[in-house]
């Protein structure tokens, strides 16, 4: 990522992980805007997920396309968006549109994630979805921009790990910020 510009970030991770919680207060450390991935779904989706019925390829396409014209119009300003982004072409995707995104993976065991969202009250998305979720997840690769951060912890910790993992120098294959 160049450190001439302010930041453009993807939080990335499976439902549950944090990834509204920590974007948040990442884009505040950052002083940055902060979008809502779940936001730019067209309704159809939302409905399909509330049914109980994952998302197909053909799905995401639509919200993906969203996604990166929102990261192409903050590739100079920057930015932080909530995104699952959890198989390697969706992330091509919106690295195409903002060739200088970084991935922030929020990862934390199945157990852990389980716990979190049959904890939450008012979201769209059950947890009876999670293993396909888990199912689809692709790691970083090394060649891509980001790093992966656990969120075992509260959510002001893994936004500070977070956040050192934004603004240190790129390293290949770094996890929980350090180099």
């Amino acid at each position: 990522m160049s450190h001439d510009s302010a930041p453009l970030v993807v939080v990335m991770g499976v439902s549950g992980s944090g990834k509204t919680t920590v974007g948040r207060l990442l884009a505040d450390r950052l002083g940055v805007p902060y979008a809502e991935g779940d936001d730019f779904h067209p309704e159809a989706n939302v409905a399909k997920m509330r049914a109980g019925r994952p998302l197909d390829d053909a799905d995401r396409r639509p919200w993906l396309e969203e996604i990166a014209g929102w990261l192409a119009g903050h590739a100079q300003r920057g930015g932080v968006v909530a995104c699952s982004a959890l198989k390697r072409r969706y992330r091509d995707r919106l690295a195409s549109a903002a060739p200088r995104v970084f991935f922030l993976h929020l990862d934390g065991t199945p157990e852990l994630i389980a716990a979190r969202i049959s904890a939450r009250r008012g979201h769209f998305m059950p947890p009876e979805l999670l293993r396909t979720q888990f199912a689809d997840l692709e790691p970083l690769g090394q060649d891509e921009a980001g790093a992966v951060v656990s969120v075992d912890g509260p959510p002001e910790e893994t936004a500070a790990r977070a956040h050192a993992a934004v603004t240190s120098p790129p390293t290949p294959g770094r996890t929980d910020g350090t180099p």
